[in-house]
Order: C-alpha cells, then sequence, then structure tokens
C-alpha cells in the first residue's frame, strides 16, 4: 500500500495549536495521500492519520481516518463505489451521493484532488463528501476553484459561506489557506 512516492507536503495551523503531513504517492492506477494531522480544538488534542485513495481521474474513491479524537479511539471509513454512492463506515449515506471529492475538514490535504483537476485557465465546480469534526458529520459540500494569476486559486464553498484566495504549489497543494494554514518551512 504503500506506492511510489511523488511529494510531500507539511503546514503548520494559524487559527489553532496544530500541524499536518502529508505523502502523494502514485498507487496503481490512481493515486493515495497518506497525512498526520495533530491539532488542539475544544476537545483537547487530536492525533488523526488519514488515507485518501483516488482513481485516476483524481475523484476519491475512499478515505480512512483513525487515531485519537475527544478523548478517544476513532475509526472512520468513507467509501465511494463506481455508481457514487457513498458509505460511512459500511452505512449508507444517500445525500453524499454524486459527491466526485472528499473534504476532511481538519487538513488542507483534500483540497488537492480538485486542484489537480482544475484546468490551466478556467474554473472547476464540484461536490464533496465533507466529514467534520465533532462527529464525524458529513454532508455536501460544494466547491468552486477558479485559477487566477501569480499561483492563486479563488475557492467558494457554498454550504459554509467561506471565500479565499488559496496560494497553491506546482503539485497542486495549497501553501497558504488564509487564517487557516501555510506551509512549514
Amino acid at each position: 500500500m504503500s506506492g511510489e512516492t511523488i511529494a510531500t507536503m507539511q503546514w503548520r495551523a494559524l487559527d489553532r495549536d496544530g500541524e499536518d503531513k502529508c505523502r502523494l504517492a502514485r498507487l496503481g492506477a490512481g493515486w493515495m495521500l497518506v497525512g498526520h494531522a495533530r491539532f488542539r480544538d475544544g476537545t483537547g488534542w487530536a492525533a488523526l492519520d488519514y488515507v485518501v485513495r483516488t482513481d485516476g481521474d483524481w475523484r476519491t474513491t475512499s478515505a480512512d481516518i483513525s487515531g485519537e479524537y475527544g478523548g478517544g479511539a476513532v475509526g472512520w471509513r468513507l467509501l465511494r463505489d463506481p455508481t457514487g454512492t457513498w458509505q460511512l463506515n459500511d452505512t449508507a449515506q444517500p445525500q453524499l451521493d454524486g459527491a466526485e471529492d472528499v473534504d476532511l475538514g481538519f487538513t488542507p490535504a483534500t483540497n488537492l484532488m480538485p486542484l489537480r483537476r482544475l484546468p490551466e485557465v478556467g474554473r472547476l465546480s464540484t461536490r464533496a463528501a465533507w466529514l467534520r469534526l465533532p462527529g464525524p458529520q458529513v454532508g455536501i459540500l460544494t466547491q468552486s476553484y477558479t485559477r487566477e494569476r501569480g499561483g492563486l486559486v479563488a475557492y467558494e464553498a457554498r454550504e459554509s459561506g467561506y471565500r479565499t484566495h488559496l496560494a497553491v504549489d506546482a503539485q497542486g497543494f495549497v501553501t497558504t489557506y488564509p487564517g487557516l494554514w501555510e506551509a512549514a518551512s
């Protein structure tokens, strides 16, 4: 399951104590993100490991999250079958049907998938299976990405009302997520 490493990224949180680091690897005909997020929120310290798998077109096929959160062990698995139907820990999630991506609300790593599909000139709209904490809570997050000059991408998440400009590197990783994350040196 290790795959050939293509790139790595590390961020530090700007809105709380925390860090995140991940590795992008080629895995068969698709891709895999393997990451480790450590942060403090209202429940205390969290240590979450995640593995996100995509097909060759950068659409999420599964996401596994495990570790410690809210004072206890957690283990969540989001799975999208070829018809676009989602499950969380083997329980159908019809509200997520048709989502192409996963957005793990505790890391900037999962912006990579839509950013890799974003054309050099233009815009991409997508629906993500949005996993938020505490919970987990899962729902749809409708996102739009518009490439601008200077490595910037205008980003909007409809359901949260969030809008910003993301700085993005050549691999497609966010390097600056204003007020939330920045790449660590």
